[in-house]
């Protein structure tokens, strides 16, 4: 009787502040679950903090809130909330094999490779495509209420 190598789940991380969970956030935790054939899909989501920091304004929901929307899609296998002042030690606490991005995140990913290989993590960071760009941004949604 032969033994079966069991596969490992890849781990893919993604992260984002899912202030009301739309077709786009949905789509972009669906793309990140396609990179691997066993895929474990962890979800960081921004501290309200965080948030206030980068936009300028706070979520309309807090953290907690936006932990549970992303819990109610069933698509995360585990949901974290991001680092307060540095996102690099939540990064490495979850050690994901991928890193999958969304086509428009550009805050703290211009030299994450990089810091995480300071770390020891060698990763694999993938950009993700748009879902209907002009029309699934949150922001625009709000404007269109």
């Amino acid at each position: 009787m032969s033994k079966r190598a069991v596969e490992k789940p890849v781990r893919v991380m993604v992260f984002g502040t899912f202030d009301g969970l739309h077709p786009g956030h949905v789509d972009f935790f669906r793309q990140a679950k396609t990179l691997a054939k066993e895929c474990f899909l962890i979800v960081s989501v921004a501290r309200d903090q965080n948030v206030f920091r980068i936009k300028g304004k706070y979520p309309d929901k807090n953290e907690r809130e936006r932990m549970k929307l992303v819990k109610k899609s069933k698509l995360a296998d585990k949901i974290v909330l991001s680092g307060l002042k540095n996102h690099i030690p939540h990064i490495v606490k979850e050690h994901p094999d991928i890193i999958a991005l969304g086509y428009d995140q550009r805050v703290y990913v211009e030299d994450l490779k990089k810091d995480l290989k300071n770390k020891g993590i060698l990763i694999k960071i993938i950009r993700l495509k748009p879902y209907r760009a002009s029309v699934y941004k949150s922001h625009l949604l709000k404007k269109r209420s």
